[in-house]
């Protein structure tokens, strides 16, 4: 047996003409987090859905534990859990009762079904909470519930499918603690996010843009894809107006707002820094901040995305 939780090989799904996934090939170790980035409509879900067993492949190979999806989707089924942003719990019962509900739907043994609850309880820190009915919870508190569900069964595997959207900050920081904790307790944990933070979190990510992985690896090996050329943090008095002014700037790739300033990505920093001086000043645009800076992960997948578009065009 190879160290691989997960294989896929030009995995491939269709809906009539529309390529939802267009040949995907990756390959997760074990034990591992891995991330599946990108916006929506990107094809994560889609191909989350085939690797659970719960969507049929177009065409292409994809192995789970070394079972093939399209071959024996139950077996695959008993090797992991799923999560998906819709949480899939029951609001009308009871915290305990859900989970006594999905322990009977995983096939938890009898003999093991009270510590496995006592377990998921005490993970999803829902002890003083079972009697509570599950939809008068938050939405950080019935994601700490799905997780706590999706794991009665002590699956090798965990599939979370944009587990924190919709949920907190604070919640989704509780959350990433608990995928933590699921990885060094020895689960491989695949989760898909268009929270570019959170990749962060990740051992490695995919990258992907209408249908296709445009880039896989460490965040941090990612990052240095950008080296063909400079970031700059640049923070002024009046963002719309510098843009406009920024678009002759001889040098000036791009520039894109983050958070409450611009990222500028120039060809030569100290060079370009001297010429948005010179252009700001003669525009009477104060400058409060202009410094280089280390790209972030959304830098390098709106790179990414730009690029495949010029190669679309």
């Amino acid at each position: 047996m190879n160290g691989w939780a997960v294989e896929t090989h030009d995995l491939v799904k269709t809906f009539g003409d529309f390529v939802a996934v267009d040949h995907v090939t990756l390959n997760v170790h074990k034990g591992e987090i891995f991330g599946f980035l990108g916006p929506n409509g990107a094809g994560k879900s889609t191909t989350i859905r085939m690797l659970c067993g719960l969507l049929s492949p177009t065409s292409g190979t994809a192995l789970v534990e070394g079972i093939d999806v399209a071959k024996d989707p139950e077996a695959v089924r008993r090797n992991l859990g799923y999560m998906s942003q819709k949480f899939s719990l029951y609001d009308d019962l009871s915290v305990e009762q859900n989970i006594d509900f999905f322990a009977g739907m995983y096939g938890v043994p009898r003999a093991k079904r009270a510590e496995r609850k006592q377990y998921a309880l005490e993970m999803a820190d829902l002890t003083e909470r079972r009697n509570d009915l599950t939809g008068s919870l938050s939405g950080g508190w019935k994601q700490r519930l799905a997780l706590g569900c999706a794991i009665l069964h002590e699956p090798p595997v965990l599939f979370l499918d944009e587990p924190t959207s919709g949920v907190d900050p604070i919640a989704r920081g509780r959350f990433w603690d608990l995928i933590r904790e699921m990885a060094r307790t020895g689960h491989t944990v695949f989760v898909s996010t268009h929270y570019m933070d959170e990749a962060e979190y990740c051992n490695r990510v995919a990258m992907m843009h209408r249908g296709k992985v445009i880039a896989l690896g460490a965040p941090a090996d990612l990052r240095k894809q950008l080296s063909t050329h400079t970031l700059l943090r640049l923070d002024s008095a009046a963002p719309l107006e510098t843009m406009r002014a920024l678009e002759t700037v001889a040098g000036v790739r791009d520039v894109a707002v983050f958070g409450g300033g611009l990222h500028v990505a120039v060809d030569d920093g100290e060079t370009a820094m001297a010429r948005i001086r010179e252009r700001l000043g003669a525009e009477g645009i104060a400058i409060r901040r202009l410094e280089k800076i280390l790209p972030s992960l959304e830098d390098v997948f709106v790179a990414l995305i730009e690029e495949e578009e010029r190669k679309a065009a």
